[in-house]
């Protein structure tokens, strides 16, 4: 426990930092390096995938991706490199045979395009003329959720969610991540209101929580399914107390892309 809050004391800051103050290109090349590193962690750290040459192949595909969205490239350069990455990826299986079956070739790739992708919504969230509050939308919603959901159903959870894929999950602490997710999210929308004279719409900030929450849960789940099938503990130990990248950013990942689209779908600023 020790191991875990001192980790996230002085990582979130940083990474926050990075986010907030540095030039943008620096979140580019901080989500390229978490990528590829995420990227390793689900093809070899599961040992799904023991390949170099695969390994290596994704790796890099994956670092690509946020550089994709942070210079806004034309979809044909995007499709280009999609193109040649499955065209590598398929040679590599044909040259081996039968010992590079198409299951590791769909976890490349799920690997190096389907998560950069979803994670590179921060660099697209960025990207927009409010960006830097924006992009914190994702961080406000996953940390204050999680947050909740871990002291509630430390006191109160009795009843289990997911009893074989994340046995400490309870139904009272999906429960109290909601609820601290809408709070968190209506606590940052007064801030947005009354520091930076934005013009919030509270119900759809509210939404924001109430859907992000259960975006973010979906996302640790999913992620908790593929170490229970692999057997493992942790995707790696990159992040004393919290694992591997994929450890501690499986809800980020599914709740950035999630902002992303509600911001275009349901604004929580009023313009």
């Amino acid at each position: 426990m020790k191991k875990r809050v001192l980790s996230a004391v002085i990582l979130l800051p940083l990474l926050l930092a990075v986010v907030l103050a540095a030039p943008k290109i620096m979140t580019a090349v901080l989500l390229g390096f978490m990528c590829a590193i995420s990227a390793y962690e689900l093809l070899a750290g599961t040992g799904l995938v023991r390949n170099p040459k695969l390994v290596i192949c994704t790796m890099t595909a994956a670092a690509l991706v946020p550089f994709w969205c942070y210079y806004g490239m034309h979809p044909t350069w995007g499709l280009l490199g999609v193109y040649v990455f499955f065209s590598l990826l398929v040679v590599a299986m044909m040259l081996s045979h039968i010992k590079i079956r198409f299951e590791k070739i769909a976890v490349c790739l799920a690997g190096g395009l389907l998560l950069p992708y979803l994670l590179s919504s921060l660099v697209r969230l960025l990207a927009d003329g409010n960006g830097r509050f924006y992009v914190l939308i994702p961080f406000v919603i996953a940390f204050s959720s999680d947050t909740g959901a871990y002291f509630i159903g430390r006191k109160f959870g009795h009843h289990k969610l997911a009893p074989v894929i994340s046995p400490k999950k309870s139904v009272e602490g999906l429960v109290g991540g909601l609820v601290a997710a809408v709070v968190g999210m209506m606590i940052y929308g007064l801030v947005l209101d009354h520091a930076f004279d934005f013009r919030i719409n509270y119900l759809n900030t509210a939404f924001y929580g109430v859907i992000g929450s259960f975006a973010g849960v979906f996302g640790d789940l999913t992620f908790s399914v593929i170490k229970r099938q692999t057997g493992i503990k942790d995707y790696g130990n990159l992040i004393p107390g919290h694992g591997g990248i994929l450890d501690r950013f499986d809800s980020v990942m599914l709740v950035a892309p999630l902002v992303e689209v509600l911001l275009a779908l349901l604004p929580m600023v009023v313009k």
